[in-house]
């Protein structure tokens, strides 16, 4: 399964300049799912972090892993479901960043879920740019109501 930018904010509620998910490529059952990121200069957060030196801030890394464990979690729900949801990031262990991600790097993000009880789901993430690892956590994220 592959979904486009389009079909992601569908699922996603995340818009500019939050939404950290590209292209979906690969979803493996309820098993695995694997993500673009292109990282261009025009981010955001490049502004601060650092002008001189523009490198992704860890925890904007992370949060790529989350919102494509996120996804995960919402093509297991109905299209009414996914309407009505809200995908909470609730626990990460176990980050590290082996390298710098800067402009022009592509991550692909992979996610592979641990286990699942109910709507709570652990997943591990690891981020390769150029198949070398360059980030991965382990991410505990809730599938709840909007309030």
């Amino acid at each position: 399964m592959e979904l486009r930018i389009a079909e992601i904010m569908r699922i996603l509620p995340h818009r500019y300049p939050f939404l950290l998910v590209d292209r979906v490529i690969e979803v493996d059952g309820d098993r695995k799912i694997v993500a673009i990121k292109n990282v261009t200069i025009n981010e955001p957060f490049f502004v601060g972090h650092f002008p001189d030196a523009p490198v992704m801030p860890g925890v904007m890394i992370v949060e790529a892993m989350a919102q494509v464990g996120a996804i995960m979690g919402l093509l297991h729900c109905s299209p009414e479901a996914i309407k009505n949801s809200l995908v909470y990031f609730i626990g990460i262990d176990e980050a590290r960043f082996r390298r710098p991600i800067v402009p022009g790097d592509q991550l692909r993000i992979v996610v592979d879920v641990l286990r699942r009880k109910g709507k709570v789901w652990k997943m591990k993430g690891q981020v390769l740019v150029d198949g070398e690892l360059a980030a991965e956590a382990t991410l505990l994220s809730s599938i709840s109501q909007k309030p």
